[in-house]
C-alpha cells in the first residue's frame, strides 16, 4: 500500500463523522461566495453540519492514528521506485534517502500518492487534462483584525482572495493576481498577497507574520481508468481539480472508503475479483462531477467583466435563497449528496446515503457507530427482527432495528446476503 497524505485544510461532515468529530480545528457552518451569497451548511442531515478547518498535519496525524489502530504498518522515509504486475499481484520496489532498498510482493497496490503519482507514472497510466490557473499564492498568516467567522471568497478584475481560519489564531489565505503570472518557483510576496486581498475583499485585515508562503498552479485532470490489473489509483493520483468548492480531501477519502471494503472482501472473504471493477464504475463519475463543478465555480470566480460579475452576484443571492437550490449546493459542497446508481432492478434508494438512524433498546447506539466497524449491518423493523430471532434461536451476531438493537444469531439469513464468490477451481 502506498502511503497517502491528505491535501488541503478543510474537512466536511463526511470526514468529521468518520473521525468521530475528534479533530482539533475551527468549525464553519456557512460558506460565503462572491460577496452576496451564503451557503448555509447548518441544515445538512448530519450530526456534523459544518466544514472543519484544521491544519494538514493534524489531518495526517488523525488518519495515521486510525490506520495504525486498524493494524496498518506505515513505513516512513521511503518512496516507490519501481512497480510491475505479476501473475499473483505485483512486485513493488521502494527506496530511502539513505540508499536502503526494499521489495514487496503485494496482492494489490493502491496509488494514493498525489498529483505527481509515481505509481501512475511507472504504470504508464495517462492523466489527460490541462492547467487552468498559474501562479496562485498561498500563505498562513496572522490577522490583526480577523474577518467574520465565515469562509469567504471574492473576486474582482484584479484577481481573487480566499481566507479561512484554522481556529488557533492562524489563517489560510489564497490569492491570485490576474496581472502577474510568474513561475511556481518564484517566491510568494506578502505585500502582493495583501494588495490582492484588499482588491478582492476590501481589506487585508492587518495581515502579518506569514509563517509559510508558496506559489502553485491548478490542473484539471482525470485518469481514464481507476484500475489497471492489481493496481488502483485514489485521490489526487486519480483526479485533480481547482480548490474551488473544497472537494479534494473528501473526494480522496471517499475513494479510499469505496475501495477498501472491496479489497477486504476479495482478499479475506473470497469475493470475486469482478467486485473490484465496481470501484471505477462508481468513483469515476464522482471524480468527473467534482472536476466539472470546481471548473464551473472557478470560471465564475474568474469572470473579467465587472457588469457580468455584478449581474451574477445580484442573481446568485436570491437564487440560493430558494430551499431546494440551497440544499443541493450544500450537499454538493459537503459531499453528503454523493451517491451511486443501482444496477438493473435496484431500489431507487440503493447507493444513496443512509441516514444516521438512532437505535433504541439494550446497547442502543446509532447506525454510523455500527458501520464504523467496517462490517455489513442489516436494518429492519423491530417486528420483523423479533420474528427472525424467534425463528433462529439464541443470537451471536448483530442485528440492528429502527426500534431496538438486537444481538442475534443470523445464520439462516447469511445465505441471503452473500458476496459474489470466486469460481470454484477445476
Amino acid at each position: 500500500m502506498v502511503r497517502a497524505a491528505a491535501r488541503g485544510a478543510g474537512a466536511s461532515s463526511r470526514l468529521t463523522s468518520g473521525l468521530n468529530g475528534s479533530s482539533r480545528g475551527h468549525t464553519i457552518d456557512r460558506v460565503g461566495l462572491f460577496g452576496r451569497v451564503d451557503v448555509d451548511l447548518s441544515r445538512l442531515p448530519s450530526r456534523f453540519p459544518f466544514v472543519l478547518i484544521t491544519p494538514q498535519y493534524e489531518t495526517e496525524r488523525l488518519l495515521a492514528e486510525r490506520a495504525r489502530n486498524a493494524g496498518a504498518q506505515i513505513i516512513e522515509g521511503m518512496e516507490v521506485t519501481g512497480l510491475h504486475p505479476t501473475n499473483g499481484g505485483a512486485h513493488l520496489q521502494a527506496g530511502g534517502a539513505s540508499g536502503e532498498v526494499r521489495t514487496f510482493a503485494p496482492s494489490f497496490v493502491v496509488g494514493a500518492d498525489g498529483v505527481h503519482s509515481t505509481v501512475r507514472d511507472v504504470m504508464s497510466i495517462p492523466f489527460p487534462g490541462r492547467s487552468v490557473m498559474r501562479s496562485v499564492m498561498l500563505a498562513d498568516v496572522r490577522l490583526a483584525e480577523p474577518p467574520p467567522d465565515i469562509l469567504t471568497v471574492n473576486a474582482t478584475r484584479a484577481g481573487f482572495a480566499f481566507i479561512a481560519p484554522f481556529g488557533d489564531g492562524w489563517f489560510r489565505v489564497i490569492a491570485w493576481n490576474r496581472h502577474r503570472q510568474v513561475p511556481d518557483s518564484e517566491s510568494a510576496d506578502l505585500d502582493e498577497i495583501r494588495h490582492i486581498t484588499r482588491q478582492a475583499l476590501g481589506s487585508d485585515f492587518g495581515m502579518h507574520d506569514a509563517r509559510w508562503m508558496s506559489r502553485f498552479h491548478n490542473d484539471e485532470r482525470q485518469v481514464p481508468h481507476y484500475r489497471s490489473g492489481p493496481v488502483f489509483l485514489a485521490g489526487d493520483a486519480a483526479n485533480v481539480h481547482s480548490p474551488a468548492g473544497g472537494q479534494g480531501m473528501n473526494t480522496g477519502l471517499q475513494d479510499a472508503a469505496n475501495l477498501s471494503w472491496k479489497l477486504a472482501a476479495v482478499a479475506r472473504h473470497g469475493a470475486h475479483l469482478s467486485l473490484l471493477d465496481t470501484y471505477h464504475d462508481e468513483r469515476y463519475p464522482v471524480g468527473r462531477f467534482v472536476v466539472r463543478m470546481s471548473h464551473n465555480l472557478l470560471r465564475l470566480t474568474l469572470v473579467k467583466s465587472d457588469p457580468v460579475r455584478q449581474a451574477l452576484s445580484a442573481v446568485a443571492g436570491p437564487v440560493t435563497g430558494i430551499g431546494p437550490v440551497t440544499s443541493y449546493v450544500a450537499r454538493a459542497i459537503s459531499g453528503i449528496g454523493i451517491g451511486y446508481r443501482g444496477g438493473p432492478g435496484a431500489h431507487p434508494l440503493a447507493g444513496r446515503r443512509a441516514p444516521d438512524t438512532p437505535l433504541a433498546g439494550e446497547g442502543a447506539t446509532r447506525l454510523y457507530e455500527l458501520l464504523r466497524e467496517g462490517k455489513f449491518v442489516l436494518l429492519t423493523h423491530v417486528r420483523i427482527a423479533m420474528q427472525m430471532l424467534r425463528s433462529q434461536g439464541p443470537s451471536t451476531d448483530t442485528m440492528a432495528s429502527g426500534g431496538r438493537h438486537c444481538r442475534g444469531r443470523t445464520t439462516g439469513w447469511r445465505s441471503r446476503f452473500r458476496l459474489p464468490r470466486r469460481p470454484a477451481s477445476r
